[in-house]
């Protein structure tokens, strides 16, 4: 009998059959329901026609026949390629562990409540009707996600699907919450173009923060490149230019509404900066906007413009602002998309965003002015204001400590991070637990709006409404977090951070509504609103300037060798922590500082108020989707797990910044992945810091954080972590020197990592105790070593020199004794077979090469069979080795041609090449 052929059905064809039947009996519901029933299926619990002119879901497929069983009768069809769907995804992706076991069940339970809200109509049961209907949208969610993580889905689609939630929930939250019929952009009372107004004033705010920011780190490029003073550094005076305010053609340009759409326009070359391949372009560029934006930024902080409301809105604005740039550093790894030294190279959007920001400034230019009153009327006599130095200090204090501590939603957990122990991380992990620092940080500007809403119901002549949030007990409940997070590390301090950057978001209209009310007196006169300009440019230039003294005395306690007076400084983080709290102080209602409600005359409205709880939502619900979108859908894995090969590298990468000023961490990853690179010490990675962008590396131990005053020294590894350990070597004089000891499951035998950055040359003392305290942690371990590190010294040097110590006394062999031109990095090993040992180009990405060892693990459960010196010199050309231990051909080259991005082999010219011993193999 003649035996049929097999029948092949590819699975893409059943998604397809799912998606042609399920848009099928949805759009017939919707044309049948149309037709027959249209003025029925429009009406909902809101509105009716002509209000409502779109039928909703429920009403189309549930109300009325024929539409209603037209559509039972074709979802129907779709049940058999719906599940088929369910169990190939289970099918293709089960050895992935858990994460495909359960999506295999919420997509069971998404498919049967499906069938729960297209059978039980709303005419039927509408409570069941709508719990149906909840657990099919819930767990859409994960669904998509886990699809998405699991399946090698295009970016584009990918910034798609979550894209498209952001108006779906706003119209979800217009209809269901604010009843508005048809979900539009208005309502009965505001004008359609409130709430897009309110959105473009928190773009501009966006906007004027990512300037902000980014003025440091252009001008510190020169900073780190000159070990010291620079001179670039003056460009930080161009944010004092709130001191032209004293000049009255200036203050009343500023105030105009002209004024204001001309300096947001002439601001925006802080954005065009980034077309400029020159860095000292670019830090001109940016100071000249910073000079012209806070110009612009007082006039609407101080409400003194006729475009601004009040200082709560303006507060709550700025809020918003620095909220939607935290926010798009954790979407874009921890670089703002629209920062000047962040182009299309390296993850900057810097085209849509200005094209945005143009957009915006149209519609702001071609805005009503809400405001109507006078400028230094005569004749009118304010109530005394609270004194302008107290209001400047604690203004001042608190720009910095948000800049300081909340520009990035990583920076709080760097600070508590200690490392590993038993294979799980002792706190929260920056790409994982990030989102939550900007949930907390969207509840304080959230508590914020409700006690200036509480204010503006309660606030009487008779009574006046002191809002909590000015209360000293809150300033101690500030001062009681910071001190835990300085104090306590993993999950206790990051707790206490959390309760910082909490209270901090919560006060910015308290702070803010006191430097308005110091600087300029709204009263009412005859002819309606009259503001008295008392001591606005004396109030701003001075918080200004405070925020600029703390950026210097945050960054000397650190850079304490290369900076006058630094010996002051050095890792007086404490000093400075407090000198923060106590000018912050003068915000609250202490009845010998501050005995009067520092408060505007008006709160926000309701409406700001509402517009203000959909984007906080937004915020949060888009911090959290994208940490789901960068989780790993499987653990990393090495380049090479079948011959036990270990590629392992050292690289100083100058803070990320690259040799023309860009940020350098794309660059970085490329030379990684092509080098197959499973163990990686990158050093001088303390990037959170205001000089640095507070920019995370997204690594595995992030090492020290910035609360222990180092340059940074950071460990990738491909293999899993069972322990690390963080050390501050000895320096008694220089630069504290970080290292971290991390003990790696390496095909199942522990291998010690050692990662290092030793003092300068200058401080001999230091190199020596250093290298003495590295020995002994090497020669501590029984299992493997691999040293990567920067020791500063040349081959072969003699005691007190570090090469000596390190080598005989940490019992380490050098990878290459013979290669006698090196000076800062070194690879040292011990209890493994080096193959390979290469140096590479730096490129264009910092002021150091790579260098790169390849190592063999011994059979398991065995030690080195001979550690002589013959047998481990016995070099080879990678033609007698194996393809596997080969370093890519593509690096070949020179500096006029080969090579990838101006890295390719150097010294040698090509990598070096060892056999392994015979009764190893």
């Amino acid at each position: 009998m003649k035996q049929k052929g097999h029948f092949v059905l590819s699975a893409a064809s059943v998604g397809r059959a799912h998606t042609v039947l399920a848009s099928i009996a949805f759009v017939t519901a919707l044309v049948v329901g149309c037709y027959c029933h249209y003025f029925k299926i429009v009406k909902n619990g809101v509105a009716t026609y002509p209000d409502e002119w779109f039928p909703s879901v429920s009403a189309t497929i549930g109300d009325w026949y024929p539409e209603r069983n037209l559509f039972q009768i074709l979802i129907a069809l779709t049940s058999g390629p719906r599940f088929a769907l369910v169990f190939i995804q289970y099918y293709l992706h089960c050895s992935a562990g858990s994460l495909s076991t359960i999506l295999f069940i919420i997509g069971i339970i998404r498919t049967l409540s499906c069938g729960g809200w297209v059978y039980i109509t709303s005419n039927d049961d509408h409570d069941i009707h709508d719990i149906m209907m909840i657990t099919y949208m819930v767990c859409n969610i994960p669904w998509m996600v886990g699809g998405i993580l699991s399946t090698p889905t295009s970016t584009v689609r990918r910034k798609r699907f979550f894209a498209s939630l952001i108006p779906l929930v706003y119209f979800f939250i217009q209809h269901k919450v604010h009843r508005i019929p048809g979900a539009r952009f208005t309502d009965h009372i505001t004008d359609y173009r409130q709430p897009f107004s309110f959105l473009v004033d928190c773009y501009l705010s966006y906007i004027f923060w990512s300037i902000f920011t980014s003025l440091i780190p252009t001008l510190f490029y020169f900073s780190v490149w000159k070990l010291g003073i620079a001179g670039n550094e003056l460009a930080l005076l161009s944010l004092l230019s709130p001191v032209l305010l004293n000049f009255p053609s200036i203050l009343n340009l500023v105030s105009s509404h002209t004024g204001q759409v001309s300096l947001n326009f002439f601001s925006l070359i802080g954005l065009v900066a980034y077309k400029s391949a020159d860095p000292l372009n670019r830090l001109v560029l940016v100071a000249i906007a910073n000079i012209v934006l806070m110009l612009k930024q007082v006039a609407q902080w101080s409400a003194i413009s006729r475009d601004s409301k009040d200082a709560s809105y303006q507060a709550i604005l700025a809020s918003l602002g620095f909220l939607l740039s935290s926010l798009s550093k954790h979407a874009n790894h921890s670089n703002n998309p629209v920062w000047p030294f962040i182009d299309g190279k390296n993850g900057g959007c810097n085209k849509a965003g200005l094209t945005l920001a143009i957009l915006a400034l149209v519609e702001y230019a071609t805005r009503r002015s809400p405001s109507s009153f006078s400028i230094n009327a005569p004749l009118v006599t304010p109530q005394k204001p609270r004194h302008w130095l107290t209001a400047s200090l604690s203004l001042g204090s608190l720009l910095f400590s948000l800049h300081n501590f909340l520009a990035d939603p990583t920076t709080l957990i760097a600070i508590s991070w200690t490392g590993y122990e038993n294979r799980l991380p002792r706190g929260p992990l920056p790409h994982i637990h990030g989102s939550i620092t900007l949930v907390v940080m969207c509840l304080g500007v959230l508590l914020s709006a409700l006690s200036e809403s509480l204010g503006a119901a309660s606030e009487s002549p008779a009574s006046p409404f002191i809002t909590p949030l000015s209360h000293p007990i809150w300033f101690v409940f500030g001062s009681a977090s910071a001190y835990i997070m300085y104090t306590f590390r993993d999950w206790l301090g990051y707790a206490g951070g959390l309760g910082f950057g909490f209270f901090l978001m919560s006060i910015i209209p308290v702070v803010f509504q006191g430097a308005a009310a110091a600087a300029v007196t709204s009263v009412k006169g005859k002819g309606g609103v009259v503001k008295i300009v008392t001591h606005l440019a004396r109030t701003y230039t001075v918080a200004l300037l405070v925020y600029c003294l703390f950026n210097l005395a945050s960054i000397f306690t650190v850079a304490y060798a290369f900076v006058p007076g630094g010996l002051y400084f050095r890792e007086r983080t404490d000093l400075v922590t407090v000198a923060q709290l106590a000018c912050l102080a003068l915000a609250f209602r202490f009845p010998a500082l501050n005995p009067l409600p520092s408060r505007s005359a008006i709160a926000i409205s309701s409406f700001t108020q509402s517009y203000t709880k959909t984007l906080l939502a937004c915020i949060s619900v888009t911090s959290v989707l994208v940490t789901m979108y960068r989780l790993p859908a499987s653990p990393p894995h090495p380049f090479n797990p079948g011959p036990r090969i270990i590629n392992a590298g050292i690289w100083t990468v100058h803070f990320g910044i690259d040799n023309e000023g860009h940020d350098s961490q794309r660059g970085i990853r490329n030379l990684i992945r092509d080098m197959k690179l499973d163990i990686v010490g990158l050093l001088e990675t303390d990037l959170h810091r205001t000089a640095f962008g507070h920019r995370d590396l997204q690594n595995v131990d992030i090492g020290p954080g910035p609360n222990s005053h180092t340059w940074g020294a950071v460990l990738l590894s491909k293999f899993p972590i069972i322990n690390t350990t963080h050390h501050l070597l000895p320096s008694p004089k220089g630069e504290l020197a970080p290292a971290i000891e991390a003990v790696l499951d390496v095909f199942g035998t522990p291998v010690t990592v050692v990662v290092a950055h030793n003092g300068q040359e200058e401080d001999a003392l230091d190199r020596e105790l250093q290298s003495t305290e590295l020995a002994r942690i090497m020669a501590a371990t029984p299992n493997p070593v691999i040293f990567l590190g920067y020791v500063v010294t040349t081959p072969h040097s003699k005691r007190p020199n570090p090469y000596e110590i390190m080598v005989t006394d940490g019992n380490v062999h050098d990878i290459d004794e013979d290669d006698l031109d090196r000076w800062c990095e070194y690879i040292f090993y011990r209890g493994l077979y080096r193959t390979s040992y290469a140096r590479i180009s730096r490129g264009t990405i910092t002021d150091t090469e790579t260098q790169i060892g390849q190592f063999v693990l011994p059979r398991h459960g065995e030690a080195i069979t001979n550690d002589t010196h013959e047998a481990r010199y016995l070099r080879s050309r990678k033609e007698d080795l194996a393809v596997n231990h080969w370093f890519p051909m593509e690096y070949y080259g020179d500096e006029t041609k080969g090579g990838v991005n101006g890295h390719f082999y150097h010294v040698f010219n090509t990598p070096l090449y060892y056999k392994i011993p015979q009764a190893a193999t």
